[in-house]
């Protein structure tokens, strides 16, 4: 294996991950301020993920791991991104870099968000000094969802149903979506479709998709 250090500056109560197999993280112990982290790949929970970067994990899985735990999720992700073989993580260069401080002890904000990541099994220990993290996140389990606003459970709910239709469809209502996004920060019908085509929209989607976010309002005439 490739040595590489790089420094980082349908859902149910129950979770896909089977608990038997991803035992609770523990800290290296010791005083060494590298912990060796590793793509944690599951075939059974994979292919329902998302992107630890994606808007799901953000508006669904943030409020549940808390903003320390979700940063650190990502910083690790990018990290497995260049390294694919896997990389050390610097504990305390790390916690500085997410604002997190320079103490390491077992209570300390670093660690507590370490720590994180395994109660919510998107991580695991590997070996005696390593940890394995997923990259791919599940959806949230219904006993977690239910933490959330009610707001947030409903939008989790159109989600859900999204995902059931057939995949030409998901793809469109997700152009549509980007595509009012950047209609409502002014971007003309030209410049949506050219962002949606470097998107890897497929053309005839972006095309529409710019055409219906700029369309304008039905005028309508007052009867009488």
């Amino acid at each position: 294996m490739t040595t590489s250090t790089a420094a980082l500056s349908p859902v149910d109560d129950e979770s896909p991950i089977d608990a038997k197999s991803s035992p609770q993280f523990r800290s290296p112990v010791g005083s060494s301020d590298i912990l060796r982290i590793v793509a944690w790949e599951d075939p059974i929970a994979d292919p329902h993920g998302v992107h630890p970067c994606s808007r799901y994990v953000e508006l669904y899985w943030l409020g549940i791991l808390g903003p320390s735990t979700t940063w650190l999720l990502r910083r690790i992700s990018y990290g497995l991104e260049v390294h694919v073989d896997g990389f050390d993580l610097h504990l305390a260069e790390t916690a500085r870099s997410l604002g997190l401080g320079d103490r390491m002890g077992k209570n300390s904000p670093f660690r507590r968000a370490l720590h994180r990541l395994s109660t919510f099994e998107l991580a695991r220990s590997h070996g005696t000094a390593g940890m394995a993290v997923r990259t791919r996140i599940p959806p949230l389990p219904l006993r977690h969802l239910t933490r959330l606003p009610e707001s947030l459970q409903q939008s989790h709910r159109g989600w859900l149903a999204e995902q059931r239709l057939p995949e030409p469809e998901q793809i469109r209502r997700r152009a549509g979506r980007l595509a009012a996004g950047l209609a409502a920060s002014g971007c003309s019908r030209e410049e949506i479709e050219r962002r949606l085509g470097g998107w890897q929209f497929h053309p005839a989607v972006a095309f529409q998709a710019a055409k219906d976010a700029v369309a304008p309002a039905p005028v309508i005439t007052p009867v009488g």
